[in-house]
């Protein structure tokens, strides 16, 4: 079932990379930029998270949060998180609950049967829960707008 903008969004308990449970729910007075990657360590999510990291002081100005989900497990994600210093939460949806929650399951990733990722995407999760944003990408490769993102939280 497809989330748009307004819905409420689907609470996680997901895996960080300390192996602490994080919940949306702890996160919930601020706006959240959530944003789901294909896969850690893989060229094109790491441009984006370091994106990310680059406007993190400029992003949380406005009030937001970042917090990225990518259904790599916690000592990939930690590895990945450590690399590139990242300064919001990396979680793992090792199960894909959270992103087939969010309707961005990507199947068969690189065509290899039942290799399933996150299609890259970003939802902004205003104070009261709802979606604001959603961008989804069926292609891997592509980035998100960061500008247009920046843009929405002001």
């Amino acid at each position: 079932m497809a989330i748009n903008v307004g819905d409420l969004a689907p609470n996680f308990e997901l895996v960080d990379t300390e192996l602490k449970m994080r919940t949306l729910d702890e996160f919930k007075d601020k706006k959240i930029v959530l944003s789901f990657i294909v896969a850690a360590s893989s060229p094109v999510c790491e441009v984006e998270l370091c994106t990310f990291r680059d406007s993190w002081q400029e992003i949380s100005d406005m009030g937001a949060q970042i917090i990225s989900i990518s259904n790599d497990g916690p000592f990939a994600n930690k590895a990945f998180a450590e690399k590139h210093n990242f300064n919001f939460p990396l979680l793992g949806d090792y199960t894909s609950k959270t992103i087939k929650d969010y309707d961005v399951l990507l199947k068969d990733l690189l065509h290899i049967k039942d290799y399933n990722a996150a299609k890259r995407s970003v939802f902004i999760i205003m104070e009261d829960g709802k979606i604001g944003y959603k961008w989804v990408s069926e292609d891997p490769l592509k980035e998100p707008n960061y500008e247009e993102i920046k843009n929405f939280l002001k």
